[in-house]
């Protein structure tokens, strides 16, 4: 993350003829917010002296209590390569804070930074992040709105001309370098279509901010390209859903605290204890990680994404694999978060429950080594192994049920989110779908 001074931010905007500034939040269920503003406000918003209306955004507060003000982060500060020459727009990241000064407890990144000052007690210093977010492309039709036509017949790996979503994949990636992103890899994934880029690691907070810029610009430039970007989690029955794995380690004084180059697969203590509070609290952080009705359509056996809670360092089908980098590199890889997720919450549950594990001195329950979906349910339940939850209620279920779970959201969050995710159940629940007229018509 760059460093900038409030003197360095006045320079940027007056030497790139920016007129605008997007001050941008995140609410509970991860959709970007912002306040545009003229530039000649700039200094108003570094004084923390912007302000919106909270109650107009989901799951922050009553109409009573609805002064919030907007704290820029200006290390977030960044210019939008694609906005006009003769004006151009610029952003900051910003934390929600209370009238009278003290954080909004229901702002997911303020949330966040909680949970990491509850790590740097036990001693850690740094929790990183390493996302890997998928989409799909669609094409659009002629009044803009998006269709179900993809825009290619790709597979993993392929190149034009089969996947034509190469130019378009290109100019994100352009766009995100232009932007001050470390891209690592682009590729096209498995279903025809889809489609991931990956970015360098960081820690948690600029992690997750980067994950929202991604999203960002993935829709924007799909556009100019005549294509709508999706990270619905299962937008077409029959091929692969769309996933976030996320590579997680922890850091101690610049040294990785997952490493152990004397233990079995090189991993430490610290690494199995977290490995084994990700597994306890996995059932219940599943309504957080995976976060819509659809989710679920994902989390199936077939189509590459994790059905049951268990860990190895061979293979693909648990939850958490462990990537063959050591070094620096060691990490545990979570594979069922989905890109619907608010990543600041979701990384807020993940650390909680490894933290857990760490603080209890959980013991990880054996790897296990062979795929998971050719064994039958007697020998999973002989191995320990549980399955996720199979639709949005029965994870919120289990998360009502996990205290640890209700501590990494704190209770405002905690109460918003169940509620929005209990309204959308329950919508879903009641609606007549397709597929029910589909079967049911002509038999009954």
């Amino acid at each position: 993350m760059a460093k900038y001074s409030r003197e360095d931010i006045v320079s940027l905007v007056k030497e790139n003829n920016v007129k605008y500034i997007r001050l941008q939040f995140t609410d509970i269920l991860g959709t970007i917010k912002n306040v545009e503003i003229p530039v000649s406000q700039l200094d108003k918003a570094l004084d923390n002296k912007m302000m919106f209306d909270g109650s107009s955004i989901e799951g922050f507060v009553r109409i009573e209590e609805s002064d919030m003000y907007l704290y820029p982060d200006i290390d977030t500060f960044v210019i939008f390569p694609w906005t006009a020459e003769k004006g151009k727009v610029a952003r900051f990241i910003c934390d929600i804070y209370n009238p009278d000064g003290t954080p909004f407890a229901g702002d997911p990144r303020n949330n966040l930074r909680r949970l990491l000052s509850e790590m740097e007690e036990l001693g850690f210093t740094d929790f990183n992040l390493g996302p890997e977010p998928e989409f799909f492309l669609f094409k659009l039709d002629e009044k803009g709105e998006p269709t179900l036509e993809l825009n290619d017949n790709g597979g993993y790996f392929d190149l034009a001309p089969t996947d034509l979503g190469e130019n378009c994949r290109r100019d994100i990636v352009l766009e995100l370098e232009e932007m001050g992103f470390e891209i690592e890899a682009s590729h096209h994934e498995v279903a025809p279509g889809q489609h991931e880029i990956d970015f360098k690691y960081a820690s948690a907070i600029k992690a997750c901010d980067d994950i929202q810029t991604f999203k960002l610009v993935v829709k924007t430039i799909a556009r100019k390209h005549g294509l709508h970007a999706t990270f619905m989690p299962k937008p077409l029955f029959g091929v692969n859903g769309s996933g976030m794995h996320c590579n997680l380690s922890l850091f101690s004084n610049g040294e990785n605290a997952f490493l152990d180059t004397n233990a079995e697969l090189q991993l430490s203590d610290t690494a199995r204890q977290f490995i084994a509070g990700v597994i306890k609290h996995a059932p219940a952080f599943t309504a957080v990680t995976n976060p819509t009705v659809n989710s679920y359509k994902r989390l199936v056996p077939g189509y590459e994404a994790p059905c049951y809670v268990a860990w190895s360092a061979q293979n693909r089908s648990p939850l958490i694999r462990i990537p063959a980098s050591r070094g620096l590199s060691t990490r545990i890889e979570v594979r069922s978060v989905d890109p619907a997720a608010n990543p600041y919450l979701a990384m807020s549950v993940l650390l909680a429950a490894g933290l857990d594990g760490i603080k209890n001195k959980l013991q990880a329950p054996k790897p296990i080594d062979r795929n998971i979906y050719v064994m039958s349910k007697e020998e999973r339940v002989e191995n320990g192994i549980v399955d996720l939850p199979a639709t949005l209620a029965q994870a919120l279920d289990l998360l009502k049920a996990d205290s640890t779970m209700k501590h990494a959201l704190g209770e405002h969050l905690f109460e918003h989110f169940i509620e929005a995710k209990e309204i959308e159940w329950d919508m879903f629940r009641t609606q007549v779908h397709p597929w029910e007229r589909e079967q049911y018509m002509s038999m009954y």
